[in-house]
């Protein structure tokens, strides 16, 4: 529990302050955040294309936010975008969150699209789209001064100061912590916060700050503003290509069409094949299956923050109706020692429950129906999709998708020209102000991509036929293999892992694998499911892409011309957040990552001696 309630308003306990203003809340977040920054002003000064950045230390229960987005769609300029970044060590439970903001009915329809997001809510970085993608928000569950360490210079136009009471939170008030609101700010960024602590203000001046003080809001007699009077270095200017085209229609390549088309870009999808997801994104079925360790090295950050991410952008583009997808739960089994050792230290840390539990063998058994010999981690929200259905989703912003074989990416006058062929070898040439590359290894072929570390990795899945007691069975089980329920009478296994194989051929003695590995380690599954005969089951080979350490290739190679590649068998969860990546990136705007993420995931650190 983190807020109680006192005449009728929440109540921090563990700060012995209140959340907002006895007076209104609301009026105050208006007098205090909006007007103290001019944002009425600004808002409606920004053109289409235009992007403003709000920074916030203290999200507590949403209400700036809320105010802040609502005003933004009142007053500025259809095509503006707006990011909020924020930061909160002590998050407040759905039914907290839910109680404070039932407070406002005027925010209801905003308030509602947060409560949705924030059942998806993971430790750490947090992306969320509002308002048809107008309205981002980056809210990290973290401690604000390493929240702040790993946010971009020059990423923000104006701050809200909201931590509670400086008296009783100096932590969030502290120099350094100031100091990074200097790093991170734009030329021209201003402050405004409640507090006109003589403390504080000397802080925010010491930080380069012009600071004032003005009339508060209702018992409060001053508050502080001001705005940034040393300009920040470096600082890459907010700008929004016309045009790009996308290289590729998988899953990879489609978030990036939907992530641009957001922005108000025009996109051009091509890909060598008819149809979307032909290749490694094409199976009946995926599964949402986010695997980490307790050492949280940037590959698993980034992993934590794209499962949250993944699920978010499904229930805005795929919503849950047990065809297309399932929100099913996920158990990853403690099959083997090393698997035990990760389980354990996972188990030392506090993890929300919607997000991920602890089962020992008996809680497994209950909740999957199986008498299973190991626990596991069990992931409430996991289930499966059918990744043709996510792409087609994603996809139907792009301005075209186009058959061709994209066989040269070159630089143009204004951008980037790519140079390809129908299968009629007619050739085609199309220029756009940025490309993306997301063809998995097929990237290889192009001249930019000629030395990156891609591998291809083959990949087998196997339909199985379910039976009387197999059906029964909802949950995904995941050991060295996995297992998803019964969809229309049959289960999807798989997946086998082969390098540098790019046969597209089903093979027998990789179904026998798929079944061999249920057996080994699930072998109540493995008796549920019979003896089916290899030759007649069916599947599906594709070819994956990989690099080293399983770590993606995500962001820009070079001005304009970036790429969202190696998601191997990550592509269901990494590819949605990859793209809000590349588009913010494209677009001069805010990230929806950690400064630590974005370099291991950086091409341009990648490539081959």
């Amino acid at each position: 529990m983190t807020l109680d309630w006192k005449d009728g308003q929440p109540f921090s306990t563990r700060f012995d302050d209140v959340y907002f203003s006895t007076d209104s809340g609301l009026e105050e977040t208006r007098h205090v955040f909006l007007h103290g920054n001019r944002l009425p002003e600004r808002f409606a000064a920004l053109s289409a294309g235009d992007s403003f950045a709000i920074g916030e230390t203290g999200f507590g229960t949403g209400l700036n936010f809320l105010c802040a987005s609502q005003l933004f769609q009142q007053v500025a300029a259809s095509g503006a975008t707006l990011d909020f970044f924020s930061t909160e060590k002590f998050p407040l439970s759905d039914e907290e969150l839910r109680a404070s903001l039932e407070l406002w009915p005027e925010l209801g329809e905003l308030a509602g699209a947060l409560l949705a997001c924030w059942r998806r809510r993971v430790p750490g970085w947090n992306r969320w789209s509002f308002c048809g993608g107008r309205v981002r928000l980056t809210l990290v569950l973290a401690d604000v001064a390493e929240a702040l360490s790993e946010l971009a210079m020059g990423s923000v136009d104006a701050w809200f100061l909201d931590g509670f009471a400086p008296s009783r939170n100096p932590e969030m008030w502290a120099q350094p912590v100031l100091a990074q609101l200097t790093r991170t700010s734009r030329p021209g960024a201003t402050f405004a916060t409640y507090t006109s602590a003589g403390w504080v203000r000397r802080g925010l001046a010491e930080a380069g700050f012009r600071v004032e003080r003005v009339p508060g809001y209702g018992r409060k007699r001053e508050m502080a503003r001001g705005e940034l009077l040393r300009l920040a270095d470096d600082v890459r200017p907010s700008r929004r290509p016309r045009t790009a085209l996308v290289v590729g229609a998988g899953l990879a390549g489609c978030a990036a069409a939907h992530a641009l088309a957001q922005r108000g870009i025009g996109v051009t999808l091509v890909d060598r094949a008819a149809s979307l997801a032909s290749g490694a994104s094409g199976n009946p079925r995926g599964i949402l299956h986010a695997r980490f360790a307790a050492g949280m090295n940037p590959l698993h950050r980034f992993v934590l923050a794209a499962y949250g991410h993944a699920l978010a952008l499904l229930d805005e583009v795929l919503p849950v109706d047990g065809v297309a997808r399932a929100e099913c739960g996920l158990l990853q089994l403690e099959f083997s020692e090393n698997e035990a050792k990760r389980i354990g230290k996972l188990a030392s840390l506090d993890w929300p429950p919607h997000l991920l539990q602890i089962l020992d063998a008996a809680a497994a058994s209950q909740q999957t129906g199986l008498a299973l010999e190991q626990g596991g981690l069990w992931f409430p929200a996991g289930g499966w999709v059918v990744p043709p259905q996510v792409c087609a989703r994603l996809a139907s912003a792009a301005v075209q998708r186009l058959q061709h074989e994209v066989v040269a990416i070159s630089r143009a006058d204004h951008g980037w020209r790519v140079t390809g062929s129908n299968a009629q070898g007619v050739v085609w040439v199309e220029e756009a102000d940025i490309v993306v590359v997301c063809n998995g290894h097929q990237a290889r072929t192009l001249a930019s991509f000629a030395n990156f570390p891609l591998t291809p990795v083959r990949g087998q899945i196997t339909e199985l036929p379910a039976t009387p007691r197999s059906s029964a069975i909802q949950p995904i089980l995941c050991a060295e293999g996995y297992c998803a329920p019964a969809q229309d009478g049959r289960h999807v296994a798989g997946a086998t892992h082969a390098f540098d194989d790019e046969s597209l051929e089903v093979r027998p003695a990789d179904h026998a694998e798929n079944l061999a590995k249920l057996a080994e380690h699930i072998s109540s599954l493995s008796r549920a499911l019979g003896e089916p005969a290899i030759d007649a089951l069916t599947g599906r080979a594709s070819v994956r892409c990989s690099a080293p350490g399983a770590t993606p290739l995500v962001g820009e190679v070079s001005p304009g011309l970036f790429c969202s590649l190696a998601h191997g068998t990550r592509g269901l969860l990494t590819a949605g957040l990859s793209a809000e990546l590349i588009a913010a990136a494209a677009c001069g705007q805010l990230q929806p990552v950690p400064n630590s993420v974005l370099a291991a995931l950086s091409p341009a650190k990648r490539v081959r001696g």
